[in-house]
């Protein structure tokens, strides 16, 4: 025994001497973990970061959670970037950072983009590399079909958790009719998202009986629409639909609209979930007020199953969180559920990037804090979801869901 503890404390020694001579004492060595990655691509400063910034906080609360149960020699971490340039999203931006998430193999999917307009530039680099896409908010009907797949047309890798604007242009129609407005000026901010959705409503609401009184487009950068709006004053609109987002000029359009003769109180703002922000209620000022707007997903304080979601976050970020926040959520979600999916199925191997792909396109019955739904065979949800919101005294008051079946009618 006296040569065991010899033997012992020699070897304690050595272990001191090594610590006074590197500075730290030396552990034994453990097996690290794998890591996958969950990617992020959103607008995270300037105008939109509103918006992407919530998203990215929403992944962020999801991957930790993911991490608590996570199996065993299995790490999930979040690989974020900002596809905005100059206050602004920006498609070229997005390009490279879709890229650069594709360049890093433990990238398994990616929750984003927000836009439209930079999802139909990211969609066919996506594709190619095979990396899967869930977006929580990019709406334009187009996304999901074979035309920005040109490399591998017949395997969606974009996939979304909200309802597309075929659907959303059309509710807004809807709510149009039943708001009773009979006169509508439409606008878009000639991108993507919102050219494709005013196209939607026009259509739509021709066919509730509206008279749609003209359509016109913004222009990039611009700022003063008061030349604009004095030619539609002319009209004596009931309503002005806005297809577009904040930072495309949605905000500053209501703002100007009583220095052209629109008194904001007498003519109602109509929009979407691009103006679902508070950066819209900081820029309109009191002119946001009798602004109505649709937004692709329900309005989740309503819901008992995304009570969780909302303590959680609120206690981890000291804020509330967003409606795009909650599909932002769930996007990861889904990512990590088709990886674990991939771990069982291998009996402990690390995902692959395809496997990945696999799982999310068999989703199927997916429960989730803003309900449950599959992905159909070009990745749309299965259980789209809308509501009506309105700004009253400068803050976003929900009304109530909308009828999807009634809108489907159109």
């Amino acid at each position: 025994m006296a040569s065991l503890r010899t033997t012992a404390g020699n070897a304690l020694l050595t272990l001191a001497l090594a610590a006074s001579m590197t500075g730290a004492i030396p552990q034994p060595a453990l097996a690290a973990d794998h890591v996958i990655k969950v990617g992020v691509e959103l607008p995270t400063s300037g105008t939109d970061a509103s918006d992407g910034v919530p998203m990215e906080q929403a992944v962020t609360l999801a991957v930790e959670q993911a991490n608590a149960k996570a199996p065993k020699g299995f790490v999930f971490k979040v690989s974020a970037f900002d596809d905005t340039i100059n206050g602004v999203h920006n498609p070229q931006q997005g390009v490279t950072n879709i890229r650069s998430l594709a360049a890093d193999p433990s990238v398994v999917g990616v929750v984003g983009p927000f836009n439209s307009d930079v999802a139909a530039a990211e969609i066919p680099v996506s594709n190619q590399a095979l990396l899967p896409l869930v977006s929580p908010a990019a709406t334009n009907p187009a996304l999901t079909t074979a035309k920005y797949r040109p490399t591998h047309p017949n395997i969606p890798t974009f996939f979304r958790v909200s309802a597309s604007d075929d659907r959303q242009g059309r509710a807004a129609a809807y709510v149009a009719h039943q708001l009773g407005f009979k006169r509508v000026f439409v606008i878009d901010d000639n991108e993507t998202f919102g050219i494709g959705l005013a196209d939607v409503f026009t259509g739509a609401a021709k066919g509730e009986g509206i008279t749609i009184l003209g359509r016109d487009h913004l222009t990039t950068n611009q700022q003063d629409f008061v030349p604009l709006l004095t030619r539609i004053a002319q009209t004596r609109p009931d309503a002005i639909y806005y297809g577009g987002v904040t930072s495309t000029g949605g905000a500053l359009l209501r703002r100007q609209m009583g220095s052209a003769g629109l008194d904001p109180a007498k003519v109602a703002f109509l929009g979407s979930d691009g103006i679902f922000d508070e950066a819209f209620l900081k820029i309109a000022g009191p002119a946001a007020n009798n602004t109505y707007f649709t937004a692709a997903s329900p309005n989740i304080e309503k819901m008992s199953s995304a009570r969780a979601f909302i303590h959680a976050y609120v206690d981890r970020f000291h804020a509330q969180p967003t409606a795009f926040g909650a599909n932002a959520y769930v996007a990861a979600q889904l990512i990590v559920d088709a990886a674990e999916r991939a771990i069982r199925a291998s009996h402990g191997a690390a995902p692959t990037r395809a496997q990945v792909l696999a799982n999310l396109r068999n989703t199927t019955s997916f429960h989730s804090i803003i309900g449950t739904f599959s992905f159909d065979k070009n990745g749309e949800t299965t259980n789209p979801a809308m509501a009506l919101w309105k700004i009253e005294g400068n803050r976003q008051v929900y009304l109530h869901a909308v009828d999807m079946r009634a809108v489907a009618s159109l």
